[in-house]
């Protein structure tokens, strides 16, 4: 029986207590006779809400003022207040609450109930705590027109507005379920957002995930939820990850509340939607993500979006420790693994970069802790010819016992596959999993924890155009994404479906420009196609795996065509689609691509007009954007590194001689050169600290890195005896 099945069959009665009223269910249920606990700053309409909420679902209403401390004072709250002041109040209320009990009930809870630890420790013994998240302007507007000027803890000399930010932290220490409610939104309306956030709470098993290859007719068998997606990347056929009811979709109100909340605020309410609080509850995902973005970033502001020129933004995403835009899913993501991990098992991530992933893989779960830290191991294979020379500092400066790297003699496109491959053998795993009861797992993004923080950033980039005037909530704005495996550009997709205005994402190809033919052309064509090494080698890949989530996506989630795409690519090398598909792809996207000269081109023009240094990958979405980009809206892009991760190519840009071979000078001199951004500090300390250590170099052979894999096991975890 679902929690709100529950609450209907449930019938209260009043028993008199010597101090209180005790409201007390006469029928019991397999879940037990929970409440609804409405909590809030005072004016956010819990009472009213709960009055119509209990209505709605045939349930008695209590309010904690009117029926349980007044009842038990024999006097007026104000009156309780004015007569003991505001400390010895809040530790009265606090005890009243303690004998109270009730269960089958919509429960109105004071504005500072949350306050008292024990109260609201026995109060959340008994129900689901729903916080009406309320917008502070109506808060205050609303207590001005009841005449209430001073709230319960709010001293001589502080604001209505500091004391309201001063509780939030105790609503969010208590919450189960967040219910945001959008400016200017009806009592009737945030009640029929509590139904459904109860809806959501109790249909966990609804909220699943399915295979991009799985066929919808007969895939069933096995309810996947995020905890499991998380822990095992790859879905069992081959296919990534999707949610099975896609996104949820905010109204323009909502989105408007998170217009002036810092990045971590608008990360924990976006991924509070995506994520069910049984999968991660609301007080760890909020741990998680203030960690996640905090100090370890250099900009305050976390993901910043500049102006460069014209209608141009540039979204900055290089402030993370490792100056990539990977940063901001791998300083989350890895915790999100370490949360759902299942007991007594050993788990060895396996990552394929072209360049940024892998060291902020190896960032991210260097932060890990305790026996999180002990039972994880990370190994990254990258093309020993086909990264930057810092990108290669960077990734093998890290000398953890759970973290090793090694090189490949070929390019990414063999790595990723060859990591696939070793999903797919069951003897493999299986023997793995016995001898050294490990599990293998990815983080690179067809991981769907990879992907999903992925959709803050360009939701917060839409914001902050919002927020600081450039554009009114509604108006759309082009993206501009340099993209190889197609998991930036999908985030976006996604963003989008979420609510936020994009019109269209265009996806920049350097001159390897697989994304463009295909989405040009609807084929998909790797027959006699060379791999070509270029100035932007985090997008050097031919095969894009996120692109099999796109057309998931745009072919309605018709997952039997998607595994007979991908399936006719492994066996043949390509694929096309049909023409009607193709116009969807062109409906939501456009792809261009840049040649070398022109990148290099974008990064001399920008600076000399502005004096800003761009990465050429950023240089690779300037491009393609001045091309095919028509200026009648803004147009974010995607920064997706420091312009210091490729300083010989920004060099040679600006065609200065004498290149230091030192790349702590090259940074330097190019700090000397550049208006903006700024020199990135943990980029410039890692090289600072550098020794001169040598990696393990590997044959391009599949055998070769499944030997490296084992002897990873056998020096990071005892094997089975």
């Amino acid at each position: 029986m679902g929690l709100l099945s529950c609450l209907r069959a449930v019938r209260c009665h009043l028993s008199p207590l010597s101090t209180s009223k005790s409201w007390l269910s006469t029928k019991a249920s397999l879940l037990g006779d929970k409440n609804l606990l409405l909590m809030g700053p005072p004016g956010a309409g819990k009472t009213t809400v709960g009055r119509i909420v209990a209505h709605k679902l045939g349930l008695p209403a209590v309010d904690v003022d009117d029926d349980v401390l007044e009842t038990a004072w024999k006097m007026p709250v104000a009156a309780k207040l004015m007569e003991v002041g505001g400390e010895r109040f809040l530790e009265e209320e606090g005890q009243t609450l303690c004998n109270f009990t009730s269960s089958g009930c919509v429960v109105s809870l004071t504005g500072s109930n949350p306050l008292h630890d024990a109260a609201m420790q026995h109060v959340k013994e008994s129900g689901l705590v729903i916080y009406l998240d309320v917008d502070s302007e109506d808060i205050i507007r609303r207590l001005a027109r009841m005449k209430v000027n001073r709230i319960v803890g709010q001293e001589a000399g502080v604001s209505m507005r500091d004391i309201l930010r001063y509780r939030k932290r105790f609503y969010e220490r208590w919450l189960d379920v967040r219910v945001l409610c959008g400016t200017g939104d009806t009592v009737e309306e945030v009640a029929e957002k509590v139904v459904k956030a109860v809806e959501r709470y109790q249909s966990h098993a609804a909220e699943t995930y399915v295979s991009t290859r799985s066929d919808a007719v007969g895939s069933s068998h096995q309810k996947t939820h995020f905890s499991d997606v998380v822990v095992e990347g790859l879905a069992t056929d081959g296919g990534l990850y999707v949610p099975k009811n896609g996104f949820p979709h905010l109204d323009a109100r909502e989105w408007l509340r998170l217009a002036d909340m810092s990045y971590p605020e608008r990360a924990l309410v976006l991924l509070e939607k995506c994520i069910h609080p049984l999968d991660v509850s609301a007080l760890d995902l909020r741990t998680m993500i203030f960690k996640a973005y905090g100090s370890n970033f250099s900009s305050e502001a976390v993901a910043p979006v500049k102006h460069l020129i014209h209608h141009q933004y540039v979204l900055e995403l290089f402030h993370g420790p490792t100056a990539s835009f990977k940063d901001l899913a791998l300083q989350l993501m890895p915790q999100l693994f370490a949360h759902c991990l299942p007991p007594m098992c050993n788990y060895l991530i396996l990552v394929a970069t072209s360049g940024d992933t892998g060291s902020a893989v190896l960032s991210g779960f260097s932060r890990l802790g305790g026996t999180d830290r002990h039972r994880t191991g990370v190994l990254v294979f990258f093309p020993e010819e086909g990264v930057s020379e810092i990108q290669k500092l960077q990734m093998t400066s890290y000398r953890e016992s759970n973290a090793r790297t090694a090189s490949v003699l070929s390019d990414f496109d063999f790595c990723q596959r060859s990591i696939k491959r070793m999903f797919g053998e069951s003897g493999l795993t299986g023997y793995l999993a016995v001898e050294y009861g490990t599990v293998l797992s990815t983080a690179n993004s067809i991981n769907w924890a990879r992907l999903l923080p992925q959709v803050v950033y360009h939701s917060s980039a839409y914001l902050d155009l919002c927020r600081d005037g450039v554009i009114k909530f509604g108006e759309p704005v082009d993206v501009c994404i340099p993209t190889g495996n197609f998991g930036n550009a999908m985030s976006a997709v996604y963003a989008k479906q979420m609510g936020i205005p994009i019109r269209k994402v265009i996806c920049a190809s350097n001159h390897n420009r697989i994304i463009t033919d295909f989405i040009t052309t609807g084929e998909y064509d790797l027959r006699g196609r060379p791999l070509m090494l270029s100035h932007s080698p985090a997008i050097d890949i031919l095969k894009s795996s996120n692109l099999e989530r796109f057309i998931y996506h745009v072919s309605g989630g018709d997952g039997r065509l998607v595994k007979e795409l991908f399936t006719c690519l492994d066996a043949q090398q390509n694929f096309r689609v049909t023409g009607h598909l193709l116009g969807r792809i062109q409906e939501e996207v456009l792809a261009g691509w840049c040649s070398e000269d022109d990148c290099l081109a974008a990064v001399q023009s920008v600076h000399a007009q502005t004096g800003y240094l761009m990465d050429t990958h950023t240089a690779v979405a300037k491009v393609v954007a001045d091309r095919l980009q028509d200026g009648s809206c803004p147009v974010v892009l995607c920064s997706t590194a420091h312009y210091g991760k490729f300083a010989p190519a920004v060099f040679k840009a600006l065609q200065i001689p004498n290149i230091p071979e030192d790349p702590v000078e090259q940074l330097k001199e190019l700090e000397t050169k550049a208006s903006g951004p700024e020199t990135h500090r943990d980029m410039m300390k890692c090289l600072e600290e550098r020794g001169s250590k040598g990696h393990r170099v590997c044959e391009a052979e599949y055998s070769v890195l499944v030997e490296e894999v084992e002897s990873m096991m056998q020096d990071s975890f005892l094997k089975v005896m």
